[in-house]
């Protein structure tokens, strides 16, 4: 039975005690009345003139079902994944489709163009994204890389001129940043709950690490058993057919917010130096996939490369999923720091476990673990983007954030590659890129923290 006294709220139960007088109550602020499997305890008595704060015991244990209650999310989360997937497919099925009639050389030649197109192309999309609606723009950018795509089968098919596989690949790169929209609607939806939001990123990052888990494993599947260029078309197809779903949930998109006068992200206090740590990650991933192919290479079992690789996606997207689970506390970017020191310390695993007992067997529980601390790191960077990215640019802020990386994934495989080939020491040297990539990245962090605008907290949101 309740009752209201003056200042206090009565809670009394006449069932039989079962309990014991030093049993806490569940709340805080309001009475309530908690049981057990023997009984329930005798009445009591709180004041209620302070609010509660604790989260909602549902939403603290299940947070993944939390975030998929609301209306909407499972449709564009789901056709996000879809169009995703081919981001996987694109760079394995051109190599394996251009290597046929010519060879690796040109093959890498026309994929690192590619991405260097993408690289510039990318955040003028999302710039249109963001001032148009993603639906908008999204579908026929998407056409428009899928003729692309069409026409660099069509180049290799027919032997077609080499400098018209560059010109067809670089077509491609008006592709449009799929994860980065998907980011875009949560953080629309999720901007008053920061708990969930962060539950969000962390499903989307351990998307991205499924897609790059599968995507090439596929690509060499379409490729090797139907025919060439079977990974590029069916890929294109894929992403296709996901850009348009996940555009007809219109109900979920963020309003556009038009054209403006507003500079371009880049140019915001503190994305540039975010940039620059997306770089050197970037050097990460890239050197650690030459590095690892040379290794397996070297001791005649190159196809362990791609298992291996594999499995630092996967311990990644355990990670990811894992990460979006818990309850973070405390200030962003200092738990980015933790992040990427906790990255710098796993990725010695690899160049340790490599020289010390030179076994591909042993490497990959080492590469497995290097790898858990990647979708921790990328998605408490993907929060702090979200709050320093001005308001209806967060598209194109989230893109220059993945320009970064794609950019250091180049330099990183560049490097790795110099390493083994002319590195001193053991072929295991080049191990060590990894490491120092992660060390610079943890070095810029921590000057970028260190010269943040006085008067600013770490975590303050960008001016809106």
């Amino acid at each position: 039975m309740l009752t209201v006294t003056a200042d206090a709220l009565v809670a009394a139960d006449f069932n039989p005690r079962g309990r014991s007088r030093g049993a806490p109550l569940k709340g805080r602020g309001a009475a309530s009345i908690c049981s057990s499997a023997a009984g329930r305890e005798k009445p009591r008595i709180t004041r209620g003139r302070h609010p509660t704060d604790a989260p909602e015991l549902s939403g603290a244990q299940t947070p993944y079902r939390h975030l998929f209650k609301l209306p909407g999310t499972r449709g564009f989360a789901a056709s996000g994944i879809l169009a995703r997937l081919p981001m996987g497919m694109f760079s394995v099925s051109a190599i394996l489709m251009i290597s046929g009639p010519h060879d690796y050389a040109l093959a890498g030649a026309v994929v690192a163009t590619g991405l260097a197109a993408t690289a510039l192309v990318a955040p003028y999309t999302a710039r249109m994204v963001d001032r148009h609606g993603q639906a908008k723009i999204a579908v026929p950018a998407t056409a428009l890389a899928l003729l692309g795509s069409l026409a660099l089968i069509a180049c290799v098919h027919w032997n077609a001129p080499t400098w018209t596989l560059f010109a067809s690949y670089m077509a491609t790169a008006t592709v449009p940043n799929t994860g980065g929209m998907s980011r875009a609607r949560w953080a629309h939806l999720l901007k008053d709950d920061p708990a969930a939001l962060h539950t969000a990123n962390s499903f989307e990052q351990a998307a991205d690490e499924l897609c790059f888990m599968l995507g090439p494993v596929l690509a060499a599947f379409l490729c090797t058993t139907l025919f060439p260029e079977a990974g590029t078309l069916i890929g294109g197809l894929i992403c296709m057919t996901g850009v348009l779903i996940f555009a007809a949930q219109r109900t979920t998109e963020p309003p556009p917010a038009g054209r403006t006068t507003a500079r371009s992200p880049i140019r915001t206090p503190g994305i540039p130096s975010l940039v620059a740590v997306f770089l050197a990650m970037g050097a990460i991933f890239g050197s650690l996939e030459v590095v690892t192919i040379a290794y397996a290479d070297a001791r005649g079992n190159t196809s362990a490369a791609g298992v291996i690789l594999g499995l630092q996606a996967a311990g990644s997207c355990v990670a990811g999923l894992a990460f979006g689970a818990l309850r973070v506390k405390g200030s962003t970017d200092r738990r980015f720091l933790y992040c990427l020191t906790a990255m710098t310390a796993l990725m010695a695993l690899p160049w340790l476990t490599a020289s010390a007992l030179g076994s591909l067997l042993a490497l990959a529980p080492a590469v497995l673990l290097a790898g858990m601390a990647t979708a921790p790191t990328m998605v408490t960077a993907m929060t702090i983007v979200q709050r320093r990215t001005p308001e209806g640019q967060l598209n194109e802020g989230m893109t220059l954030a993945v320009t970064g990386l794609l950019g250091g994934i180049a330099g990183g495989s560049a490097l790795g590659g110099w390493m083994v080939e002319h590195g001193p020491g053991p072929d295991t040297a080049g191990f060590a890129v990894p490491i120092l990539a992660a060390g610079t990245a943890l070095l810029l962090a921590l000057f970028s923290r260190s010269h943040r605008t006085s008067g600013k907290t770490a975590d303050s949101p960008a001016p809106h």
